[in-house]
Parts: C-alpha cells; sequence; structure tokens
C-alpha cells in the first residue's frame, strides 16, 4: 500500500484552527421524515456566495454531460451489545466486519482485560487477545458465521453525535437500519454510512439522469479511520487508518469522458474524494494524455487537508462536520477554513 503525503502551502496547519462550538440542541436526532427534505446549504466558492435551499433543489445545480460520483458501499450493523461474566455491560463495534477469520479488530467498551471474555446471544463469545497502538482489541470467537450473527443481532454504528442508550437503540434499531443507509447501498462492508448520500432519493436519481447527467459509482468501506479523533497538534502528523476502495473500469470512463468535456464533476461525501483522488493518484500525467482515473482496488489512507490540489472534483456534496474532524479538515482543504468555519 502506497502512503500519500500532502505538502503543506498555506498557515492552516493548527488542528486548533478548526475548533468551534456546536450546541447540542442543533442537532437532529432523527432525519426528518422525506430524505430530500433536508436543507441544503450552497457555497459558490468563487463569487464566496451563500444559498438557503432544500436538497431536492440539488438538481438545479447540474447540466447536461456533468458528473454524479456516489459511494455505493453497505453498512453492516457491526455493533454488538453483550455481557462480561460479571454481568457488566459490554459494546463491540467489528472494524473488518466481512473478514473471514476467528480473529476481529475491534473497538470494546467498557476496558476489558487480555484473556478476559465477553458474551453474546446464541452462545457467542471472544476472548481479549491483545491490544493495539493505535487503541484496537484483537479478540478471538469461539463460533464461525459473524456476519451472518450481526446481520441478525447487529445495532447500526450511529455517529457519536446521534444518542441511542438503553431501550432507544433497541426500539429504533429497524427503523436505523434503514434510515442509516443511502437509497444505492450496495455492497457490504462499511462500518459508517457515507452520510452525505443519506439525502437522495429515487426521484433526484431520477430528475439527474432525465436531465443528461452521469452518475458513476465507487466503492470505500468507510471505517474507524474517518470518525477517529486527530490527536496531533500539526495536521501535518495525523495518520489516517486505512480503507479499503474500488474504482471499475467502467465507471472510470464515466468520469474521464466528464473531466475531458470540462463538466462538473460532483463527489457526494469526503469518502468518494478520497477514493477519487487516491486513484488520481496512480495515474502517469502526460501532455496529450486524457486519463485521470483508472480503474484500482486497493487501500488508501490519504488525508486531505488545506495545501492540497485536487486533481478530480471541482464540487463537493457533503454534511456539516464535527469540529476538528478530518471532513471537516477536507471541507475547508476544498474551499478555505475561513468559509467553512
Amino acid at each position: 500500500m502506497k502512503r500519500l503525503f500532502i505538502k503543506m502551502t498555506c498557515k492552516d496547519d493548527l488542528l486548533s484552527n478548526y475548533d468551534y462550538e456546536i450546541p447540542e440542541e442543533l442537532i437532529a436526532q432523527k432525519p426528518v421524515e422525506n430524505r430530500q427534505d433536508s436543507r441544503l446549504f450552497v457555497v459558490n466558492r468563487r463569487t464566496q456566495k451563500f444559498y438557503h435551499r432544500k436538497f431536492s433543489d440539488i438538481t438545479e445545480y447540474f447540466s447536461t454531460g456533468d458528473c454524479l460520483i456516489i459511494n455505493i458501499t453497505k453498512v453492516v450493523p457491526s455493533r454488538l451489545l453483550g455481557r462480561k461474566k460479571s454481568g457488566g455491560k459490554v459494546e463491540v463495534l467489528f472494524l473488518d466486519p466481512c473478514q473471514k477469520d476467528e480473529y476481529y479488530k475491534v473497538l470494546i467498551k467498557p476496558f476489558i482485560s487480555v484473556g478476559k471474555k465477553a458474551y453474546f446471544e446464541n452462545g457467542y463469545e471472544c476472548e481479549i487477545m491483545s491490544k493495539t497502538e493505535s487503541g484496537e482489541t484483537i479478540v478471538r470467537f469461539n463460533k464461525s458465521g459473524i456476519l451472518e450473527f450481526l446481520q441478525e443481532h447487529g445495532i447500526m454504528p450511529l455517529p457519536p453525535y446521534i444518542k441511542r442508550k438503553g431501550g432507544l437503540a433497541r426500539e429504533l434499531s429497524d427503523f436505523d437500519r434503514e434510515r442509516y443507509q443511502t437509497i444505492y447501498a450496495k455492497t457490504l462492508g462499511a462500518i459508517a454510512t457515507p452520510t452525505a448520500g443519506l439525502h437522495f432519493t429515487e426521484n433526484i436519481l431520477k430528475t439527474f439522469k432525465e436531465k443528461g447527467i452521469n452518475i458513476a459509482t465507487l466503492t470505500l468501506h468507510v471505517g474507524w479511520g474517518t470518525f477517529k479523533s486527530i490527536t496531533a497538534a500539526e495536521l501535518k502528523n495525523h495518520n489516517m487508518l486505512p480503507e479499503k476502495f474500488t474504482i471499475d473500469k467502467t465507471n472510470a470512463e464515466i468520469i474521464n469522458l466528464a473531466i475531458n468535456n470540462n463538466k462538473r464533476i460532483a463527489a457526494v461525501g469526503t469518502t468518494s474524494v478520497r477514493a477519487l483522488e487516491s486513484a488520481a493518484g496512480k495515474v502517469g500525467f502526460s501532455k496529450n494524455d486524457k486519463t485521470f482515473i483508472k480503474d484500482c482496488s486497493e487501500e488508501t489512507s490519504i488525508f486531505i487537508y488545506p495545501g492540497y490540489k485536487f486533481k478530480i472534483i471541482n464540487t463537493l456534496v457533503t454534511n456539516l462536520h464535527l469540529p476538528k474532524s478530518t471532513p471537516l479538515i477536507m471541507a475547508s482543504a476544498f474551499s478555505s477554513r475561513e468559509i467553512m468555519l
């Protein structure tokens, strides 16, 4: 795996520059009834003008030949509730739930010592084997079929700002399984959804197609690295954890065609951006080369922050982001820290 490093060209290299106060009462705990009724905040980077719209209006900003790029990863309900031998509650989040092995990398709380066990439904139990330097726990399960078990008994791993405590987590489990997936989710493997895509509906996608806008797909399985806290004071010292992504030949050609025709290239979500910019790094550019993206399937650890020169996208569809988060920092790289904050 090749690590991509970004050379800093501006002064916004301090994590403290990306902090702000966010009132908790303004964070919706449930989505609007209809996905497309979410609010849309439009930023024109060139004029620095802002517009308040509804998400259903998004198609007005696209023209024939433009390209919308979506991440079709599908979230595994990878959060599992169990108990310690003492009877105390324990929560396990699988970081790679689709692997086929008896050993799994997880986040577990509260702390359980190496050699101890956690117990779950249907006779499943895991033994704590070791801890990693980056904070994960390696566990060994006594049974196979973990993915199938999670599909039946797991809980959707919602973002930390969505509170689902006690009985409420189980009460809304079925609701969250539906609404915390994009309507186009296809390839199982993520432990968090690409949230920018949650607002799209079949009607919106239909309108895009009717206007002659090309929709390209890719897969980046969103992992812990996307929401893991940054601890380094300087952004250049932060290491992203690797995430798997795939772009096939057909969709690479759709994207290349739009770029060569000078059309709008809109990535839905920061995860799509990371896949696209990583794939672009695999192409050797020449004066007459019209290939910007090539098909590939690998891992990326790219961390995009101010100073980065975007190779592919000229439009970003993204949600609002938490303070000091990697998605907020990427959005600041795409527009500017001043606009974002």
